[in-house]
């Protein structure tokens, strides 16, 4: 157990890392572009170490169902919209709220056994949970002291007469 929670430790850390690197990438390429070369990137790298660890079993489609093949199209859809997220809501926010949909519908397809995984029994407090987490966000994000503008004395321009 121990090192499923630091394998999953490392991950949402990996994520927000990889969040902040294609903003940066965004900035200078664009969206779609940066999805692209993410993506690319992933494949090259993915496929030599599956290669290396796995040899000829990278490429025993067998007994898969069909659609499975294609989760890589989801891939885009997850890079596309956590970059396009950040540019609005910022990394943290953005983050925040794509870890707790994730949860959210983990709970869902758990709960209902959906896409072929092991019904499990659904439980009030899973749910609170989830709620408990989006209150944290909710209160990280607009929680903090507001700002009061302070008016400014206006200083005059250069050459200007009083």
């Amino acid at each position: 157990m121990i090192t499923g929670l630091l394998l999953a430790a490392f991950a949402g850390a990996m994520v927000a890392l990889q969040t902040i690197f294609n903003n940066r990438t965004d900035v200078h390429m664009g969206s779609w572009a940066t999805t692209t070369w993410v993506l690319g990137m992933g494949f090259i790298a993915s496929l030599a170490c599956s290669l290396i660890f796995e040899g000829k079993r990278t490429f025993e489609l067998g007994g898969m169902e069909p659609w499975f093949w294609f989760s890589g199209l989801i891939g885009v859809g997850v890079v596309i919209c956590l970059v396009l997220g950040v540019k609005i809501l910022g990394p943290t926010f953005s983050v925040s709220v794509t870890l707790t949909a994730q949860l959210g519908f983990a709970l869902l397809f758990d709960s209902f056994g959906w896409l072929g995984l092991e019904k499990m029994p659904f439980d009030w407090k899973q749910l609170a949970g989830v709620a408990v987490i989006m209150a944290g966000i909710y209160v990280f994000k607009f929680g903090g002291k507001k700002k009061t503008e302070t008016p400014q004395p206006a200083s005059s321009a250069v050459g200007e007469t009083l």
